[in-house]
Formats: structure tokens, C-alpha cells, sequence
């Protein structure tokens, strides 16, 4: 899929004999969504090896095109009004660097049919919502050797049980606000009014401005266009209450957070406006901390960039038309973990995370990039390749001048990278093949 950027099973095999051999692996009854999933960590928990790693959480709604007589055993995704399957994903980034070190953990599931029993009627484990718990407590054996982690969620994450089971030395939350909860009294100091605020969002408000700052906010589809905002910045601590309908009374009755809350200074005209509120573990002191909180929250964008390379925008899964519900759950797996692969060439092009070539290669690829890097380099000092041997940034050197970049005219972008990429493939094909020949000649 690397290779191809597709998810279509005849441009992936090639030939008929190939698009055979691949639609039988995804038949087989042996290969399931969950043991893919598995796979996605073995990585990415090494690479974690004493850092801080931002351990961002969310969920995609894929949607494949159906007909009434041919629903392909989908069940309803988008509020009912299309079928398809769902996946959620975490992931794992470095605090400091930025570096994207690939998958966690997740679930893939297919819904059965439209449920009758409210949220609020069924327990605990009966509910998606606990995709968030599950994927998170896993989550820490495979990022153990991290030196810290942070889960990040949005809006959908915030829900009692998340706060009161995951954090644990080492492991801190940082989600974003959805409800306006209630607090426990005498915590958050009282208000210009004399009292004490009762809920967050009021708390929120009466904390002091602590200072302002300009944010670059990303675009966001054709809703959003890539701006400058102007925001002011709120922070203080809150003691939340449990929820009078949570039926868990194992739960605590009070969980101690730390709130920040950043609002947009006059936005431009049609603009929606940003205002987060940002509820943590972690210690927030001062403006310093507070920013710093902020800073991480804004790197959950990167898994927003992964749904869209695995879509619309790479690899176009939802346009895959196999003919099975439990077959599209397994290409849906492959395919997240293909779009992660494609996104850590482009990312480390420049060397700045310093992760090495096995985050991405096996050892035998890693000897073929090894073997190419002197042949590609040129006279000059800016046609030799600069970064470390066997780390990615010098594997993504060598696809990049095997997909015909000249070193010369700004970095490499995905086309070029896909096909230095499909170029390797054949070269390291062509290497072992003539390693297989040589073998025998010496048995002869």
C-alpha cells in the first residue's frame, strides 16, 4: 500500500495472480482487524524508549459506498444516514521533537444495527465509549519503555471514567472539555460575586487572564482556511464531581484537574472562533505551564492528518468495493498502519527526530538503502547524503534521489518519495533475488 498508495486489491497485486493472493489473505479466516492491530505497537513501543510521547486517541467514521440490495454487511455509521465501519485509533508522538513514531493501539468495529437502549440505560461495557478506557490501558504496556506519556483526546473523550482510571505515575491526561460538569465546593476561588463558581465552565471564566499569544491554526477542509489567531489564556485548578448518574460508585467521588482555557481575540469576520477548554493532570504553575499544555494539545492535529492520508486524500480506502464487512475491517487495519509508514518517510525527510531506519524498515531493507546511499550521492557537498547511516532520515535521502529529487530545488514531497519508494521495492526485490542465485551456484 506504501508502495502503490492505493487500497484497490488489482493495482495492489499487480496481476491477476497477485489481486488472487491478496483477496486470500484477507479472506482468511485466521487473519482478523484485532491481530493487525496488534502489530501496529511493535515499533512504535521501542521507539518510545525514554521519551515523553504524546499518546493521541480518536475515532473515524469509513464510509463505503452501498445499495440497498448490497449493503456488504455494513452496518450505520454518520448519524444512520450512511453505512460503513469504524476505527479508533491511537498514536504516538514525541513531546519534544514532534517526531511521529507511529501507531499504539485501537479497535476497529462494524456496528450491528441501530441501537434502541439509551447511553445513559447501558453499562459501562456495553457502550463504545469504553473504546477510549480499553485503548488507553493497553496503550501503557505497549509505551512502557516512555519515560513519561501523555493521552490526548478531544471533546468525545471526556466522560467520568476516563479521569478516574487511567492516570497513574507516569501516565497524565490532557483532554478537551465537553460537558460543563459540576465542581466540588471550596476549590476554585471565589468569583468577583462572592461565591464560589459551581461549574466549569464559570470557573473557567473567573480565572485571571494570565497573558495572550498568536496561534497557527491549521486549515481544516474548505470550513477552515490555514490562519493567525490572537488568544487570551486562563488557568487554575478545579475539583470535578462524579456524576450524579454515573452507576460505578467504585469510582471517586472528586478528581483534582488543572483547567486551561484559551479564547479567541476578535476573530476575523465569519471566522468560528477558538475557544478550548483544556482539562489535565498535569501541573500548571504558571503562564509557562499553561502554554506548554497548550502546545501539546495542538499535535492532536496529527492524527487528523492520518485519517485524511488513509482516505480522501492517499490512500482511498473508502473507495475499496470488497464485498465483506470482516474483509473491510482488516484492510481498514493495513491501511492505517501504510498511511502511518507514508507520513513518518515524508516527516523525517530533514533528520530533526533522529528515529533510525527500522521504525519503518526490516534489517535486510535497511542493508539495500545501505548498499544504494554511496551509489546515489553526486560531486558536491549538497548531492551527498548528510544524515547518520541506518537512520530513517537517511533512508528517506535515498528514496527521495530515487525518486528523482536533485538535492537542488526544496525538499522532496510525497510524489517523489512514492516513487523513489516503488523504485527501491523493485531494487531490493532484484538484491535478494540475485542473493537467492548466488546461494545456489555456491551449493552446486
Amino acid at each position: 500500500m506504501v508502495l502503490r498508495k492505493t487500497t484497490c486489491l488489482k493495482r495492489l497485486g499487480g496481476d491477476r495472480a497477485g489481486e488472487e493472493s491478496i483477496g486470500r489473505f484477507f479472506a482468511n479466516p485466521k487473519v482478523t482487524a484485532a491481530k493487525i492491530i496488534d502489530s501496529w505497537g511493535v515499533r512504535t513501543g521501542p521507539a518510545s524508549a525514554g521519551r515523553h510521547v504524546l499518546a493521541i486517541q480518536d475515532t473515524t467514521e469509513v464510509k463505503f459506498p452501498t445499495t440497498a440490495g448490497h449493503r456488504r454487511g455494513l452496518g450505520p455509521c454518520g448519524h444512520g444516514r450512511a453505512h460503513g465501519i469504524l476505527a479508533h485509533v491511537m498514536l504516538a508522538v514525541d513531546g519534544g521533537s514532534g517526531a511521529f513514531l507511529g501507531l499504539v493501539d485501537g479497535e476497529i468495529w462494524n456496528r450491528p444495527g441501530k441501537v434502541t437502549i439509551p447511553v445513559r440505560r447501558r453499562a459501562a461495557c456495553d457502550r463504545e465509549s469504553r473504546r477510549w478506557v480499553d485503548t488507553a490501558e493497553r496503550a501503557k504496556a505497549v509505551l512502557a519503555p516512555a519515560a513519561m506519556i501523555t493521552m490526548i483526546g478531544d471533546r468525545e473523550n471526556d466522560f467520568y471514567g476516563m479521569w478516574s482510571r487511567i492516570p497513574e505515575p507516569g501516565v497524565d491526561l490532557l483532554i478537551r472539555v465537553q460537558q460543563d460538569r459540576l465542581l466540588a465546593p471550596g476549590v476554585v476561588p471565589k468569583g468577583a460575586g462572592g461565591a464560589a463558581p459551581r461549574k466549569l465552565f464559570a470557573a473557567a471564566a473567573a480565572f485571571p487572564v494570565a497573558g495572550t499569544r498568536k496561534l497557527e491554526l491549521p486549515a481544516r477542509g474548505p470550513d477552515r482556511a490555514k490562519r493567525t489567531a490572537e488568544v487570551e489564556i486562563r488557568f487554575g485548578t478545579v475539583e470535578i464531581a462524579r456524576p450524579v448518574i454515573e452507576k460505578d460508585l467504585t469510582l471517586p467521588e472528586t478528581v483534582r484537574l488543572r483547567l486551561v482555557e484559551v479564547r479567541e481575540i476578535n476573530p476575523p469576520d465569519g471566522a468560528d472562533p477558538i475557544h478550548w477548554r483544556l482539562l489535565t493532570t498535569h501541573e500548571v504553575n504558571n503562564e509557562a505551564d499553561a502554554w506548554q499544555i497548550v502546545s501539546w494539545y495542538q499535535v492532536r492535529w496529527t492524527i487528523e492528518q492520518l485519517f485524511r492520508v488513509t482516505k480522501s486524500q492517499g490512500l482511498g480506502l473508502e473507495e475499496s468495493q470488497m464485498a465483506t464487512a470482516d474483509r473491510l475491517m482488516k484492510l481498514t487495519a493495513t491501511a492505517l498502519k501504510a498511511a502511518c509508514i507514508d507520513m513518518q518517510l515524508v516527516q523525517e525527510r530533514d533528520g530533526t527526530h533522529g528515529l533510525p531506519a527500522s521504525h519503518v524498515f526490516s534489517e535486510p531493507e535497511t542493508d539495500t538503502i545501505e548498499a544504494l546511499s554511496p551509489v546515489l550521492e553526486g560531486k558536491t557537498e549538497r548531492q551527498r547524503n548528510p544524515h547518520p547511516r541506518r537512520s530513517l532520515a537517511s533512508a528517506s535521502w535515498v528514496m527521495a534521489r530515487l525518486g528523482g529529487w536533485n538535492c537542488y530545488y526544496g525538499p522532496p514531497g510525497p510524489i517523489v518519495m512514492h516513487r523513489g519508494v516503488e523504485r527501491f521495492h523493485a531494487i531490493h526485490a532484484g538484491r535478494l533475488l540475485g542473493s537467492i542465485l548466488e546461494r545456489d551456484v555456491r551449493l552446486d
